[in-house]
């Protein structure tokens, strides 16, 4: 991840009273867009479009994951309001990775549009890249240089005019890291998970991990070599065993320093190679706009200090609007989290009332039933098996549901 980026503070989502929302939806992701209809289509395929050409470049087939497995992408007014979200500064954008539920926030516009930004849209694409690699190959360890220079290699990328993606431009914003020196030589970088590093070689890492990722890309002897080092760690050889097949590291070292004073080259997928799916819009209710607020904070996570407040707040939201079933499962949800189980079953339940179809209110109501038996203590199999009923409909709505 993108070092300071990603967050797991405190989120409370600026009030926009009369903010317009917009859900976009593609084969692999959910876009829901504080602004209008036009622009949300065109950030969803945006996106779409990047993902597309991650797989030409990467020869993964482009299996759409399932409704319930795409990565929700908040995007909201500027940066000041996800600065607001995480109470920090300077922070573009961020990204929390997850089994089920992934989910992005950044804002419409970052920064000056200079080229030495560290854009919204890069950091998307880099947290994205990870996300990619980790579902594209799960059963396969990677070095921590890899990983960053994967995601450093993939952030730059590029929607050009005629709606080809053009891959492999330097980070301009990690500048300084790259040329100014080698703060960590490749004996170092290729073991950095295992070493405690300073500041400017954490950041090497990222710079440094990008210009060797972009050299064995680019350079053809050399990209045979990245292959056979993967290979040979992942059959259990140590990380400076696995790298002989590079020879020499300093004279790799070497090449490098002078790779880092070239003209990068970069590649293009081209746009009739790239085949997008429909981008469907659709203006959020009235009550789904209302609760959008409690609807991050409680997907990004509250603890026992922050929840009873987003629940007052969902509750005070969600009163209006006791017939949506989206707004009452935002509602089961802070509920729950606060400990109000109860309150968290009734408002399932008027959710389901509302869309027998809502897996969401199901999986709550099975929650809460499950933490009122546990603090009753009761394990009569009737309960249990009453329980069981709720979860089994669930998963019959949607198998692959996590």
């Amino acid at each position: 991840m993108i070092r300071h980026l990603v967050a797991a503070a405190l989120l409370v989502l600026p009030a926009a009273a009369h903010a317009d929302w917009y859900e976009a939806s593609t084969d692999h992701f959910v876009v829901y867009y504080e602004g209008n209809a036009e622009r949300a289509e065109r950030f969803a395929a945006d996106l779409e479009r990047f993902d597309k050409a991650l797989r030409i470049a990467r020869n993964v087939p482009s299996t759409p994951p399932g409704a319930a497995n795409r990565v929700t992408v908040y995007v909201v007014s500027g940066t000041n309001a996800v600065e607001s979200l995480v109470r920090g500064d300077g922070i573009a954008g961020f990204y929390i990775g997850r089994a089920g539920g992934p989910l992005a926030v950044v804002p419409r516009r970052s920064g000056d549009g200079g080229k030495n930004d560290l854009s919204a849209n890069i950091v998307l694409q880099h947290e994205y890249a990870h996300h990619f690699m980790y579902s594209s190959w799960p059963n396969t360890a990677y070095p921590g240089w890899f990983t960053e220079g994967f995601a450093e290699f993939h952030a730059t990328a590029k929607i050009d005019n005629d709606g080809g993606v053009i891959l492999g431009a330097p980070p301009q914003y990690r500048g300084y890291t790259i040329m100014s020196g080698n703060w960590l030589p490749l004996d170092k970088l290729l073991i950095a998970e295992s070493l405690k590093l300073d500041g400017q070689q954490r950041d090497a890492m990222y710079g440094r991990g990008w210009l060797l990722m972009h050299y064995l890309i680019f350079n053809k002897p050399r990209e045979k070599q990245l292959g056979e080092y993967l290979n040979g760690l992942n059959s259990g050889k140590k990380p400076l065993e696995a790298a002989s097949v590079f020879g020499d590291l300093k004279q790799l070292d070497r090449e490098l320093e002078r790779y880092k004073a070239s003209r990068f080259e970069m590649r293009k997928v081209m746009p009739e190679a790239i085949k997008l799916g429909e981008v469907k819009v659709r203006p959020l209710r009235a009550g789904e706009a209302a609760v959008m607020a409690v609807r991050v904070r409680s997907k990004v996570g509250v603890d026992a200090k922050t929840a009873p407040d987003v629940y007052a707040r969902a509750a005070r939201a969600a009163a209006p609007y006791p017939d949506d079933p989206a707004v009452q499962i935002v509602l089961a949800e802070a509920a729950y989290d606060a400990r109000d189980y109860a309150a968290a079953e009734a408002a399932a339940d008027r959710a389901i009332a509302a869309d027998s179809k809502a897996i969401d209110a199901h999986v709550y109501k099975a929650m809460a039933r499950m933490a009122l038996a546990s603090k009753a203590k009761d394990h009569t199999p009737a309960t249990w098996s009453a329980i069981r009923k709720i979860i089994t409909t669930a998963n019959r709505l949607d198998p692959d549901d996590p």
